[in-house]
């Protein structure tokens, strides 16, 4: 699996994580109803364990924020709904000027 330098919102998760089930689907339902120009991409890091070195992942859930290439959020284990809506939409807003 490879990621393009696109805007994406990367969730990295595993199976045996419940924190990754249960906040999953409200970080997917909050990125394709409030961002529209982000792409959404989950990894499993127990299948993709090359992808998860790469953007240095060794616990799970990770949510990263790539806008144009970049970088621009990470939040990791312990993190909210309300977080991630509020620092996506910062550089969300930033980068698309709505």
């Amino acid at each position: 699996m490879q990621i393009s330098a696109d805007n994406k919102a990367l969730y990295f998760t595993s199976a045996g994580c419940s924190v990754c089930t249960v906040l999953k689907p409200k970080v997917a339902q909050l990125i394709s109803t409030h961002y529209p120009k982000l792409e959404w991409q989950e990894i499993n890091i127990t299948s993709s364990p090359e992808l998860a070195a790469q953007y240095s992942v060794f616990t799970v859930p990770v949510f990263i924020l790539l806008l144009e290439g970049k970088e621009y959020v990470r939040l990791i284990r312990a993190f909210s709904l309300d977080e991630v809506r509020e620092k996506t939409d910062r550089v969300y807003r930033w980068l698309f000027d709505e």
